[in-house]
């Protein structure tokens, strides 16, 4: 990463042209103590400030991209129209985090505002450098701050809108105080997660530019490769392999000295290492959904990453007691007190049905629980099998009840299905306890506005898939009785109680005194416990980000304590 250099020409030159602008343009610098109070009194001088204003114009020289033209006059009046970015490590820092985000492509007012930054840099052009640095800086604070209400639009699919409000006036404040004590690099340092994960992915995405730099011919041959295949392109597999990190230097030297032709065994383990770390299919063979990644160009590789650092922002950092959902990683994760106990994996919502992004807490487990069919279930899937196949309801336990606000049973040989009309049938459904109930043995109630909850299922085969996006929106956990125990001995509830609830056929709804947060995310690409890489396939398609304006289609966002 290249370090700012403000040379002390540039800076003869800031101060300097400070010193030669005219006293009616150039208004007189407050003392060094007045930051704070500066920036609490706006009004004190209308014409200072009207002044202040006119300088920032004639610095800036019609630079398009400064935008907080207000903020900026009171933040260089009140520190004395000095360079704020002196301190060279807290320019590098701001530019590395500004480069992530414009990587990340959510915004193309980023990448513009960083671009201009590298070329003012490399002109040596430090007076539109500072002022461009220090209005960049208050759109990436407003971005920041604006995160917690937008974030679980913008980071998926929206993009950020192009131009925020300024950054409040208590953030200014803090910045204004951090310049006034020289603690610059330390305020914006404090912007980035506090996460090891963040770190980690900038350091994947620098290894990922590195080899970038090198040779990369590509890989692409059409057809299954398996053991003894012929390559078009060794060569190419070879440094693939090898730029990503699945095959050591030493072994792709030797792989080329050998002049290998076919498809071998040092290959295969490679793409096993490759497929482990995408969630693919692990069995060494180079089919479509191995090409695809193979072949995906190593920006869009740095994107993803540089996007997944953004949307580390909105999950937790630590983790004393969570369980968090990973829907494209369909996997389940659990910590208590600090210590990582469960691992399962899970069953999402289909494109069509999509598993909302959310955060909640475990409230109760259910034992043997009654299924109450959601509407749009009832007359999506059941009604339309229940029309064509007079036994259908029968046969998996379904009963008719009058309303949700009544439990009164309809016989089902009483319905005339010839004139059911699904979009108008007057009842619900309801399927009962037992080994074809949708729900298995035990439900997991998390609170939320969109009747989602976890849940255990008779079909267990489905989790032998590789991409598990299948419900209807619910989540479905494999280990959900060890989830259960778990999490009911966490709230006091013993493993003999847990057994005999479980020996039961009655359904019991046991309240959780300890309740714990639970998160469902959307995390394509980290950097796992071993230092690798992982991608997973964009089940959502909430990877491909477009403007703001030109979204449609919302993200279903819910947010509940």
């Amino acid at each position: 990463m290249a370090m700012l250099k403000l040379s002390s020409l540039g800076l003869v030159l800031m101060f300097a042209y400070t010193q030669t602008v005219s006293a009616e343009i150039l208004p007189s610098s407050p003392q060094p103590l007045a930051v704070v109070s500066a920036l609490q009194q706006p009004a004190e001088d209308v014409q200072q400030q009207q002044k202040a204003k006119q300088w920032v114009h004639q610095v800036a020289n019609n630079v398009s991209a400064i935008r907080y033209i207000d903020k900026l006059a009171q933040l260089y009046h009140a520190i004395g129209y000095i360079p704020l970015w002196q301190d060279t490590f807290a320019a590098a820092e701001f530019e590395e985090q500004l480069r992530l985000l414009a990587q990340s492509g959510v915004g193309t007012d980023y990448a513009r505002r960083y671009a201009l930054l590298q070329q003012f840099k490399n002109s040596n052009d430090w007076r539109q450098y500072d002022l461009l640095a220090t209005d960049s800086l208050l759109a990436y604070m407003s971005y920041i701050e604006s995160l917690p209400e937008f974030g679980r639009g913008w980071l998926f699919g929206v993009g950020i809108e192009p131009r925020l409000p300024a950054p409040s006036a208590t953030g200014v404040e803090r910045l204004l105080s951090a310049v006034e004590v020289d603690r610059l690099r330390f305020f914006v340092t404090g912007l980035k997660p506090a996460d090891d994960r963040y770190t980690q992915i900038q350091l994947a995405i620098n290894q990922l530019e590195q080899a970038a730099s090198q040779r990369w011919p590509g890989f692409y041959q059409q057809g299954i490769i398996r053991l003894g295949t012929r390559l078009k392109n060794p060569d190419g597999l070879i440094t693939t392999l090898e730029n990503l990190g699945d095959l050591q230097d030493y072994e792709a030297e030797q792989l080329r000295e050998a002049e290998i032709r076919t498809y071998n065994i040092d290959l295969a383990n490679a793409i096993k290492s490759f497929q482990q770390r995408h969630g693919l299919k692990v069995d060494g063979t180079i089919g479509p959904k191995t090409r695809y990644w193979l072949a995906m160009p190593v920006k869009e590789r740095i994107r993803i990453l540089a996007l997944n650092a953004q949307r580390l922002r909105l999950w937790p950092a630590d983790h004393p007691s969570v369980l968090i959902v990973n829907i494209p990683g369909y996997e389940l994760s659990l910590w208590l007190d600090n210590k990582h106990v469960l691992d399962s994996k899970v069953i999402v919502g289909k494109p069509s049905r999509r598993t909302p992004l959310m955060t909640s807490k475990v409230a109760s487990v259910v034992f043997n629980p009654y299924w109450n069919v959601p509407v749009s279930i009832m007359r999506k899937d059941i009604l339309p099998k229940a029309r064509y196949d007079r036994g259908y309801l029968y046969r998996n336990d379904f009963a008719v009840i009058r309303s949700w606000t009544s439990s009164e049973q309809i016989p089902i040989h009483t319905i005339d299905w010839r004139i059911v009309n699904a979009k108008a049938f007057p009842y619900r459904l309801r399927q009962k306890p037992g080994k074809k109930n949708a729900l298995g043995r035990f439900k997991f109630n998390i609170p939320n506005d969109n009747s989602i909850y976890l849940h255990d299922t008779p079909a267990k085969s489905l989790f032998n898939k590789d991409e598990r996006a299948f419900s209807s929106g619910c989540v479905r956990v494999e280990q959900a009785d060890i989830l259960a125990m778990i999490l009911l001995n966490y709230s006091g509830v013993t493993e003999q109680r847990v057994n005999e609830l479980k020996a039961r056929t009655k359904t019991k709804t046991v309240g959780l005194n300890n309740q714990v947060k639970v998160h469902v995310i959307y995390q394509t690409a980290w950097v796992d416990n071993q230092g690798l890489v992982n991608f997973r396939d964009d089940v959502y398609s909430y990877d491909r980000i477009s403007e703001m304006s030109q979204k449609e289609e919302k993200l279903t966002i819910i947010y509940h304590e």
